[in-house]
Order: structure tokens, then C-alpha cells, then sequence
């Protein structure tokens, strides 16, 4: 088994990295911290990744995606696997105010996701086999006044995700689309992380090295924000109007 993980050093994709490790799995950690992904790398191998590597390169970029994908598979000798876990939170109300705070959010979240998705999509497709995995978010279900900039995004990103799943059909590779709750993950800090509906990160790896082998297009993680997420998309505009969410 071979992975590659774009946005390695995210708290979600290092805890289901070391998943990956324990089944003896060669790994290909890609992001902009060169001295974390090496971290990474050495803590892997001694879970028991039979190889890890390192390949620096700031996703949120775009610049030669194809040629850099193409890369990634020629170090890693093949891929199997594909997890995009990178993207940002922002500051919704800095966002409102300035254009520039607000297209950061859509270009890493959004094109840059969607991109690499699309490129990983043609290598699995063309190979006739492997998992393209990507991480969403409940926030794209609804647009909610605290994070609609970031929700916006994701919201594209679950259907651009479930296009390629139906465009695999019974090809042989799957798509899953991954949309986890709040998680506690340094993403998070300064919030309130107070309560039962708060994951850690550990929980949202088994959810996705899990959704990697099986499952439909869009896994919720956990399953129970499923339901919550069908009242929040159901509920009357007028009441929804007078909710902080």
C-alpha cells in the first residue's frame, strides 16, 4: 500500500497517517514545513511504515499541479491511496471586510482542494484502481453568519468530490468526501471546545482511514452530525434567522 498525503503535518492527517504506519504502509508526507514533515516521517517509520518520504510544496499554490502530482507518484514508486487534508479556518469577520482575507479562504479551501483532486482523480482513474480521500466539512451544509466564507468552500469542495465519485462509477478507484464536525485541532484554538459534539482528531483519522477502503461518497465524522446537519439544513428561514450557529 502506498499513500500519499497532501498536507501532512494537519493533526487529522498525521493521526490517520500513523494508521496507515501500523499497517506497514509506504507514505508520502507533502507539505510546507520541511523539519515537521521530517518529524513526521521518523515517527512514522518507527510505527511501522515499511517507507516514508518527504516532498516539500505549498499546495494552496496551483502552479503545475499535473507535473507535481506526477512527481509525488514517481517518489513514492506508485500511489494507492490519496488523502488532501490542507486548507485553513480563517476569520470570518475579517473575511466580510477585506477581499483579499476572503479570497485566501476560497483559493486554499476551494480551488486548490478542488484542483489536486481533480489531478489525483485522473492518475486513480487511469490506473483503474486506488482511493481519493478528502476532508470537508459540516460547515458546507448550511451557509450559518459565523463561517459562511469557509462554508461556501467547502460546500463546492463535497460536490466537486461526489462528481468524481460518479464519474469513477464501477470503474475501479472510489471518491469519498469526508465532513467532520468541530474538532479539536490547533485549527480550533481559542474556541470554546467545551462539550459532547466535539472530536478529536484521533476519532476523525479512524472515520477516514476507514472511508478510504469503503463507504459512500460523503461520510460524516462522527456519523451522528448526519442527523444534527439534516434538522440545521431543514430548518424554517425565519427561525434559522433568530439562531447563533
Amino acid at each position: 500500500m502506498r499513500v500519499i498525503i497532501l498536507g501532512a503535518t494537519s493533526a487529522i492527517a498525521t493521526c490517520t497517517a500513523r494508521l496507515y504506519a501500523k499497517e506497514g504502509t509506504s507514505i508520502l508526507l507533502v507539505g510546507r514545513d520541511e523539519n515537521r514533515l521530517s518529524q513526521i516521517a521518523i515517527d512514522l517509520k518507527a510505527r511501522g511504515a515499511e517507507n516514508t518520504a518527504v516532498a516539500i510544496s505549498d499546495l494552496a499554490a496551483c502552479n503545475d499541479v499535473t507535473s507535481l502530482f506526477g512527481g509525488f507518484v514517481k517518489q513514492l514508486g506508485g500511489v494507492d491511496h490519496v488523502l488532501i487534508a490542507h486548507g485553513i479556518l480563517g476569520d470570518q469577520s475579517a473575511a466580510e471586510r477585506d477581499i483579499l482575507a476572503a479570497e485566501e479562504i476560497l483559493r486554499v479551501n476551494f480551488n486548490s482542494a478542488a484542483v489536486w483532486s481533480l489531478v489525483a482523480a485522473n492518475v486513480l482513474e487511469a490506473q483503474g484502481r486506488g482511493s481519493l480521500v478528502v476532508i470537508g466539512s459540516v460547515a458546507g451544509d448550511r451557509g450559518r453568519r459565523a463561517n459562511f466564507i469557509y462554508g461556501s468552500a467547502k460546500a463546492g469542495l463535497e460536490v466537486l468530490v461526489a462528481g468524481i465519485a460518479h464519474r469513477f462509477g464501477n470503474k475501479g478507484p472510489r471518491a469519498v468526501l469526508i465532513k467532520p464536525g468541530p474538532t479539536m485541532t490547533p485549527m480550533t484554538e481559542g474556541m470554546d471546545r467545551k462539550g459532547v459534539l466535539w472530536a478529536k482528531p484521533e476519532q476523525i483519522a479512524a472515520i477516514i482511514h476507514a472511508s478510504a477502503y469503503r463507504g459512500g461518497p460523503i461520510t460524516y465524522a462522527p456519523g451522528f452530525w448526519r442527523y444534527i446537519m439534516l434538522i440545521i439544513r431543514n430548518l424554517p428561514t425565519a427561525l434559522f434567522n433568530r439562531m447563533e450557529l
